[in-house]
């Protein structure tokens, strides 16, 4: 049976290109603690190939929609993954489409920045 809404549409997103990370002693990195997870990185190697819904990532990863959802939150929440669009289900209901917020991930030690500028 054919829907008013179109169910999914073609996605143009393209990703920052870099995104740097700075570790030092003093304020350690919430971003390395949420990609620490091998469901996160399932996720994001999933967002790699292209933008794709909860369930499907669930699918993709073979974790359940729940679990999927709450690594996603946490992605981005560390800004590596957004909402790019919206699709809609054969029943009509909403379905937020997830794509990577950035292409590359450099992690730097504090200390590694002072002698990198010297």
């Amino acid at each position: 049976m054919p829907t008013a809404f179109p169910c999914r549409t073609p996605i143009d997103h393209t990703p920052r290109e870099r995104s740097n990370i700075v570790v030092d002693h003093e304020q350690p990195s919430d971003v390395l603690q949420t990609v620490s997870s091998d469901t996160a990185q399932q996720i994001l190697a999933t967002l790699d190939d292209e933008p794709a819904t909860t369930s499907d990532i669930a699918e993709a990863t073979g974790t359940s929609t729940q679990n999927a959802k709450y690594h996603l939150d946490r992605l981005c929440e560390a800004d590596l993954v957004e909402a790019v669009d919206t699709w809609y289900s054969r029943k009509g209901r909403e379905m937020t489409v997830f794509a990577l917020s950035v292409e590359e991930l450099v992690v730097q030690f504090g200390d590694s920045i002072s002698k990198t500028q010297r």
